[in-house]
């Protein structure tokens, strides 16, 4: 995960709540551990508890290696060809930085099994917008008296669904910013997850409910 600002503290959250156990995290001094002290904060901290099992140290080039998949949400050109080839076999890489990412899909070409960005001229963008109309129509929906990690990860879920199985292809991953369908089948599964995790605060409306 390169780049512990808002989205990347966000990203991890999302993917931890998924189950992924081993994330390393980097800013410009490089890898975040536990014991670290050089330019930290309390976020920086918290997340420096919360990843990085094994403690690796070093630049994002170091740590890289033998990777599955590379978020980028930083800054552009951050890595290059050699950084993909030395990730484990059909490595996926998510290089969000705008307008230029952390590697320009040209120059991933090949090298990896599937490749997003943020842009909207190349496949498989990665927008926010896909997500917090539904978010909000969901939470509103129900009443939600906060927004948590349950009904992130419904969100993305759903989002995800939306492509089905037999559409899914490496260039195909995540549907249109302009898909009708995203907002409402998000909104649904985010007033569901708010129900399940007990953060809704109006009952839930039945077949023959005055709602």
């Amino acid at each position: 995960m390169n780049g512990v600002g808002a989205a990347g503290v966000a990203c991890s959250k999302s993917v931890m709540a998924a189950g992924v156990r081993k994330i390393v995290g980097f800013d410009q001094t490089g890898a975040l551990y536990e014991g670290r002290t050089e330019h930290m904060n309390w976020v920086k901290d918290w997340y420096a508890r919360n990843t990085n099992p094994d403690r690796e140290k070093g630049t994002v080039h170091d740590v890289i290696k033998g990777a599955d998949v590379f978020f980028g949400l930083s800054a552009p050109g951050v890595i290059d060809e050699t950084d993909l080839k030395n990730m484990r076999k059909d490595p996926i890489v998510f290089a969000m930085a705008n307008p230029i990412p952390e590697i320009m899909p040209e120059e991933a070409e090949g090298l990896v099994a599937v490749m997003a960005t943020g842009r909207s001229d190349v496949t498989n963008q990665i927008n926010n917008v896909l997500c917090f109309p539904g978010i909000f129509r969901g939470a509103l929906n129900c009443r939600a008296s906060r927004i948590n990690e349950a009904m992130k990860l419904a969100a993305a879920n759903a989002i995800a669904d939306i492509i089905l199985p037999e559409e899914l292809y490496p260039d195909y991953i995540i549907p249109s910013v302009f898909d009708r369908r995203v907002a409402e089948a998000v909104a649904a599964r985010v007033e569901d997850a708010a129900y399940e995790t007990g953060v809704a605060r109006r009952e839930r409306a039945t077949s023959d409910s005055e709602f």
